[in-house]
């Protein structure tokens, strides 16, 4: 029934749109996939204190994705009402907030001079980091998903029609775009651009991942995740989802009903991969590669071969976050605004905390002193483990 399903949803998305068009497997069927009801949460006996250092609100995401980016000593976050703001990320003291003058369907970007944001339009809006003040704005081709990446002198964006665009940080002009052709069908859920060493890595449809030359946008390497399997347009989506992650060497990135796997990152060699299916992206820290998976279960992987190293399960269907490698802990929020604390080495539970209720959608974002998580609904929580 479900394949009769899926195979009718993705004939009429591509009757009806004469675009690629996208969906969100966490939508089909209200909060949970296919009906499923969340796990009920585990008791768990925490063996670390956990408070919340401070809390702030900055405007609700809907149904979008709002990811709030660190730079220096300040958060900088942004809502679908067109609210920007930069608060002091170790006293949560609102610097500023100002509109960027549309709606917003995209998190902040900023290294510090230049805080990027950008609309369903396609608009780009590029703000100065120290007063809020607007410095430029510029279009791209489609919607805008993933928060933008700023770094290097450029602020670069990549649009829902599979193309990259790279705007001068200074001044917005463009200084190239990179174009694949775009999918029959994609999922909707924000797929970025990490900056390392002077490549941009970007994710596809199909399971391709690139990393393109920041100074020209000329392609240095390109490789297949994942292949696409299947019957129906459904079954065959195979997207590259969340940023890659980059550190030192490798670049790791993750798809879709496919693989999670990790290059070397100058020349693209194939490191490791292993079949797994996650709607949020692979995270790194110098020992293991973290995903959730998309039946909710958080797995640990060995760097530097690929190894299972642990998995914990007991949070089911609880559309959990991209896990956030904390020290000695791994922090993941859900759909219902818990965040999770699991110890880096077993996955075991060290701690849980509530925040506002509602779904914390975007991954967790280390600062000095915790981690800080933005849910549906605006809030943001600066969480500290002890």
């Amino acid at each position: 029934m479900l394949r009769l399903l899926a195979g009718a949803l993705a004939a009429t998305l591509l009757a009806g749109c004469s675009s690629a068009p996208s969906w969100n497997p966490l939508d089909w069927f209200g909060s949970s996939p296919a009906g499923v009801k969340p796990a009920a949460l585990p008791a768990i006996s925490a063996t670390r204190s956990v408070r919340v250092l401070w809390s702030a609100s900055v405007g609700a995401a809907d149904s979008f994705v709002f990811t709030p980016a660190l730079a220096g000593d300040s958060v900088y976050a942004a809502a679908r009402d067109g609210s920007v703001v930069r608060i002091d990320a170790a006293t949560g003291q609102l610097r500023w907030r100002v509109s960027a003058g549309t709606r917003l369907s995209a998190g902040a970007g900023s290294d510090g001079r230049v805080v990027a944001v950008a609309s369903e339009e396609g608009e780009v809006i590029a703000l100065d980091a120290q007063t809020g003040a607007a410095r430029w704005r510029t279009r791209v081709s489609s919607e805008v998903l993933a928060q933008p990446a700023v770094g290097e002198g450029l602020v670069v964006v990549r649009s829902a029609d599979s193309r990259v665009f790279a705007f001068g940080a200074g001044d917005g002009k463009r200084r190239w775009v990179y174009q694949r052709a775009a999918a029959p069908l994609a999922v909707r859920t924000p797929a970025g651009v990490t900056l390392h060493e002077g490549l941009a890595f970007v994710g596809f449809s199909a399971g391709r991942l690139v990393a393109l030359a920041l100074a020209s946008g000329g392609l240095r390497w390109e490789v297949t995740v994942a292949l696409p399997k299947g019957a129906t347009e459904i079954e065959r989506v195979t997207d590259v989802v969340g940023n890659p992650a980059a550190l030192r060497r490798e670049v790791c990135v993750a798809a879709y009903q496919g693989r999670v796997a990790c290059y070397e990152w100058q020349s693209g060699t194939q490191q490791w991969t292993r079949d797994v299916s996650t709607l949020s992206g692979v995270a790194v820290d110098a020992r293991y590669a973290f995903v959730s998976d998309d039946r909710g279960a958080v797995q640990a992987f060995d760097r530097s071969n690929g190894r299972s190293v642990w998995k914990q399960d007991r949070l089911a269907h609880r559309q959990l976050t991209l896990p956030l490698p904390a020290d000695n802990e791994i922090a993941v929020g859900d759909l219902e605004g818990y965040v999770h604390f699991l110890a880096r080495d077993t996955g075991a539970f060290m701690a849980r905390i509530a925040t506002d209720g509602s779904p914390v959608r975007a991954a967790p974002l280390s600062i000095p002193g915790g981690v800080l998580v933005q849910t549906r609904n605006g809030g943001l929580f600066a969480i500290s483990l002890k």
